[in-house]
């Protein structure tokens, strides 16, 4: 197994908990996440966390449980990266100005977990999907994947996860 470290997106928390693995279904699961969590191998962006941590059910208390620091977006170099993240939303003619006044809102997590992996060299875990964008139609809506992938950050479904940290669901 590679030693690849791996950033949470707060998707990857939520539908896995609402749909899927449930804490009642599969507490194995959650089990092993909070191992890969406590070995380092899975970080968790403070954004996320308060996203996690702002409902009132089992996830919020699983995460307000972990033994964990969150990373703090607010550190110098993620920062600078955060700038160059909405920069290229701004500058880039596949995007329309909505998408940058939506990613530059203080809640959203999208542009410093790509700002996070770029300083850091880790993969985004992910739902998102990255959409065909062109000048010629440009979006709305930025895409951790389509933003990512400019920047050179990896990212990858939580399946690709589960499997490199070896995830067994008995």
């Amino acid at each position: 197994m590679s030693q690849e470290i791996f950033l949470m997106d707060s998707n990857s928390f939520i539908a896995p908990y609402k749909t899927f693995y449930s804490f009642d279904f599969a507490p194995g699961y959650w089990s092993q996440l909070e191992n890969g969590i406590k070995s380092g191998r899975i970080q968790i962006l403070d954004l996320v966390k308060s996203e996690i941590t702002s409902g009132d059910d089992d996830l919020k208390n699983w995460m307000c449980g972990l033994p964990f620091s969150a990373i703090d977006r607010r550190q110098p170099s993620i920062l600078a990266e955060y700038a160059n993240v909405l920069q290229h939303i701004q500058s880039n003619p596949c995007y329309k100005p909505a998408a940058l006044t939506e990613w530059s809102k203080a809640n959203i997590a999208d542009p410093w977990l790509i700002a996070t992996a770029k300083v850091y060299g880790y993969t985004i875990i992910t739902f998102e999907e990255g959409k065909k964008i062109t000048p010629g139609s440009p979006s709305k809506n930025a895409k951790i994947p389509d933003v990512a992938d400019h920047f050179g950050v990896k990212t990858e479904k939580l399946y690709y996860l589960m499997r490199e940290l070896g995830f067994k669901l008995n």
